[in-house]
């Protein structure tokens, strides 16, 4: 059933900021040649440009080609399509952000994005304090899918397919990137569910995803469809959960410091099924299923044959099938109301393989103090209209005034939702 049709919200009317138009302070990366022009559609594993259209297999992540510029950026009119809950509020925070998929801001502001097709990283600044960014340097361009970025004790790490980068002392240096220090490079190349969503946990360990290099399959389950997990400096690399087909967002609760993950679903099993997942890893070791059993009680059909789904560790939520759910947060920020203090926010990307398009939207896990989904409603929702999206959520972001960021790499835009009573 399609959570919008379970829950009605009263909407208030959206205070709309104009577009800017931020000039690109640029800076070439020292770890890769610079492409000459715009960054070209790249292809994924079954040959298809990923700018042309989503391909089989892609879960709803289909790569995107280059952000459309000038006329194309999202237009008033169209954020005021964006519905939210009464008393939330969007706005542009930067529409010249081609590609903007994951979001790292940082305790003095700077909000560091990645990007996949685009092969480039920014920073994003707001040197003014409007609540909007007003520089955006590219402090890294021809990477390959760069879609993760992490910070840490002042240094920038950036994920590729392969490979883990270290930027030290960055925000000194965001007019003249330093050069980059290989951290990794023990990760598979398949680009295939190869692009990789960072983060540092509450142990201090730099958590790394490598999904399953395929639709379906049973892939080595040391080197695919895992978490893992190294120190700062790269060593001590290990594998933290498996099973995990595709996860591209990840968050430790506020309190607990336990994980907490999406994970995209198989394809070619019809538009209900399997739905993607909510999960939660409390300690290492655990498995999620993949690829023999997905959500809560979908045995695959052609992996899962005699298994006990049981063996495995079930979903906290299923999550509507084939929305692509990507980065999650828990939000800590006082800006919203308290009900929303410790609850989860999801980016869904949206859907390339249903008969009805689904996704397209923010929504928002509610969890109960022993960590029990109690629903799953949709909070931000209007990119897709009538069939058409006009923009694809990525990742979200809490910011230090309690403000959610929201990326979107259809436009190449980050959006602010804010709250006022």
């Amino acid at each position: 059933m399609n959570i919008s049709n379970r829950i009605r919200y009263r909407y208030a009317p959206l205070i709309l900021g104009a577009t800017l138009g931020l000039a690109a302070c640029k800076s070439s990366s020292k770890s890769a040649p610079k492409p000459t022009g715009e960054a070209s559609a790249q292809t994924d594993d079954s040959g298809e440009a990923n700018g042309s259209g989503p391909s089989t297999g892609t879960d709803g992540d289909a790569e995107q080609a280059p952000a459309p510029r000038g006329s194309d950026r999202p237009t008033d009119p169209q954020l005021a399509q964006i519905q939210l809950p009464e008393g939330f509020q969007i706005r542009m925070y930067s529409a010249d952000v081609p590609g903007a998929r994951s979001l790292q801001i940082t305790p003095d502001g700077t909000l560091f994005v990645g990007s996949r097709g685009a092969g480039k990283v920014y920073a994003l600044v707001d040197t003014n304090n409007d609540k909007r960014a007003d520089k955006v340097h590219v402090l890294a361009e021809g990477l390959n899918n760069p879609n993760g970025v992490a910070f840490k004790d002042g240094d920038l790490y950036v994920a590729e397919i392969d490979k883990i980068w270290r930027y030290p002392e960055i925000e000194n240096h965001l007019e003249d990137p330093p050069e980059p220090e290989l951290i990794s490079d023990a990760f598979p190349s398949k680009k295939h569910h190869g692009w990789k969503f960072i983060k540092f946990g509450p142990d201090g360990k730099l958590y790394i995803p490598v999904g399953a290099p395929c639709n379906i399959c049973k892939p080595d389950p040391d080197k695919y469809a895992n978490i893992q997990r190294m120190n700062a400096d790269g060593s001590e690399l290990e594998v933290f959960a498996r099973g995990v087909r595709n996860t591209v967002g990840f968050d430790w609760h506020p309190e607990t410091k336990e994980l907490w993950f999406s994970d995209n679903g198989r394809d070619m099993l019809g538009d209900t099924i399997p739905p993607d997942e909510l999960n939660h890893a409390p300690k290492a070791g655990m498995n999620f299923g993949y690829p023999y059993c997905h959500g809560k009680d979908v045995r695959d059909p052609e992996f899962g044959r005699g298994v006990d789904c049981a063996t495995y560790v079930a979903p906290v939520q299923d999550l509507e099938a084939h929305t692509a759910a990507l980065g999650i947060e828990f939000y800590t920020g006082e800006m919203f109301p308290a009900t929303y203090k410790k609850q989860l926010f999801i980016a869904e990307h949206g859907s390339w393989n249903r008969s009805e398009k689904v996704g397209y939207r923010v929504t928002l896990v509610r969890l109960d103090a022993d960590g029990n989904a109690q629903s799953y409603e949709p909070f931000a929702t209007g990119w897709l209209q009538d069939e058409t999206a006009w923009g694809r959520p990525v990742d979200v972001e809490v910011m230090a005034d309690g403000s959610l960021l929201v990326s979107d790499d259809l436009r190449g835009a980050v959006y602010r939702i804010s709250y006022k009573p």
